[in-house]
């Protein structure tokens, strides 16, 4: 017989000093993990009677009609079913910072055409109970949005500043799916289908309806969320690129089924419309042993994105630099792209490198995780983010713009050490009223239109040149 190998098991991947978790690998990949074996129906979903007398449960994630690459649903097989809690009630007071309506008849959101850009958000300290501390759902504040979640269309911006972990509290947003990026703090993320921890520089998705709570292994955490109503985050089309490059589907990394057996009081939270509503019960949501599915939440490493650029000249526009995007209803045209600007080389030659003045349809909203991403007319710092409403003029500096077109072009690194997002938002944007008036507004920086005060109209300084070439040309001068 010839030597050889088979594998023992599926892949999964190995903990680190970061992450003590294994994960499965795959994008949108229909998953199984059991925590006991033996656990999952075979050849059924709904078994007479599940094996250790365990309820099964499914939650779909797309209508029952829907075509088959848009089906997304798990099926869970738990110790009580989640119908299981007492009533539910309003929760107004838990968090009175979030938003979900996003139309003109909502007086607390507002249309603004100027640029604004926040410093970092505050980071609220560890201090004595109850001190002004917040855990992740208390401390959620709604930057801006579009649309509206009661009509499943849309999406909405906000960042989340917290200091406790949550406990006995679980919380699920009926509105929509959660982009989270951690910037200060890693999250430890305890989900019903298992275990996420994510660090800054790694992004999170969980997906509307799944129950999770956030514990902070590093103390108090800061970071960004972008949320859409009804649609999911998915991978960009590779085009010409071929199969090779932008985000690997194989480096997103899913939960193995981790289960609870605890009979104390929990909490679970849930965010409709915008509003917290909450319910108690006596027992633990997270007592799933087993799952099989494709709505499953996951993590990647935006370290991991490969850049695909032009290599000779010109610019290609920052969208191929795309790690998820959301669609909208409107055919080929997508809600929000998440853009990952990430350490690369720049060779081209004969060409303007920094990012060109420009107006786009689209509104733009910046981040930094970590590092610099410097030399725009707007100070960026990791914490903050910027805003720059559609078709309103943007780019880099006076003096960005004589150094770019001046200095001896050669091959540079850029980006190093850092990791910068954008939302690329095919629609407007509204900001909320905590933005632009409440506690947001403390961070929001001055604008300065002076800085452009010192702009030369450098074609003025060759009319003498133009003149001679319009000569050339039998075509009239500008000076007669």
């Amino acid at each position: 017989m010839p030597r050889g190998a088979i594998a023992q098991g599926p892949y999964s991947t190995e903990p680190s000093s970061l992450d003590p978790y294994r994960y499965q690998t795959g994008f949108g990949n229909r998953f199984e993990s059991e925590a006991l074996p033996g656990v999952l129906p075979r050849g059924r979903n709904t078994p007479q009677k599940c094996k250790y007398g365990l309820y099964s449960e499914q939650l779909n994630g797309s209508p029952f009609i829907s075509s088959r690459t848009g089906i997304q649903h798990v099926w869970m097989y738990r110790i009580r079913p989640s119908v299981a809690h007492q009533e539910v009630v309003p929760a107004p007071t838990l968090n009175e910072n979030l938003e979900a309506c996003f139309l003109p008849p909502n007086r607390k959101v507002q249309y603004v055409t100027s640029q604004e850009t926040w410093g970092a958000f505050p980071l609220i300290r560890s201090g004595p109970e109850d001190a002004g501390q917040k855990d992740f759902v208390e401390g959620i504040c709604t930057v801006g949005g579009q649309g509206d979640a009661t009509m499943k269309e849309g999406l909405a911006i906000h960042i989340y500043s917290c200091s406790r972990s949550m406990g006995q509290r679980a919380f699920a947003n009926h509105d929509g799916d959660f982009l989270l990026l951690p910037q200060t703090g890693r999250l430890q993320i305890q989900t019903e289908l298992g275990w996420l921890m994510v660090r800054p520089g790694e992004l999170a998705v969980i997906q509307a309806g799944i129950r999770f709570r956030v514990l902070l292994p590093d103390g108090p955490s800061r970071g960004y969320i972008q949320e859409v109503f009804g649609t999911h985050y998915e991978l960009p089309e590779l085009g010409p690129i071929g199969s090779n490059g932008m985000a690997h589907p194989r480096d997103f990394e899913s939960p193995l089924a981790a289960f609870e057996i605890d009979s104390s009081p929990w909490e679970i939270v849930y965010k409709t419309a915008g509003a917290l509503q909450s319910c108690r019960q006596n027992h633990t949501p997270f007592d799933v042993v087993a799952w099989h599915g494709n709505l499953v939440p996951y993590k990647y490493a935006i370290e991991k994105f490969i850049n695909v650029a032009n290599v000779n000249r010109d610019q290609a526009d920052p969208t191929v630099y795309c790690v998820l995007t959301a669609r909208s209803r409107v055919p080929g045209v997508s809600l929000t792209d998440f853009l990952a600007f990430t350490p690369k080389c720049i060779p081209t030659t004969d060409t303007f490198r920094p990012p060109y003045y420009h107006r786009n349809m689209s509104t733009e909203m910046m981040g930094i995780l970590y590092g610099r991403f410097g030399g725009s007319s707007h100070a960026l710092e990791p914490g903050g983010l910027s805003y720059e409403a559609p078709y309103m003029p943007h780019g880099e500096t006076y003096e960005t713009w004589l150094q770019a077109t001046t200095r001896e072009l050669q091959p540079e690194a850029i980006c190093e050490d850092t990791i910068a997002f954008m939302l690329h938002i095919s629609v407007p944007v509204m900001l909320t009223d905590w933005a632009i008036k409440g506690e947001g507004a403390k961070s929001l920086h001055e604008s300065s239109p002076e800085q452009w005060d010192t702009l030369r109209a450098h074609f003025l300084d060759h009319l003498d040149e133009v003149d001679e070439d319009l000569a050339k040309a039998g075509l009239p001068l500008l000076r007669d």
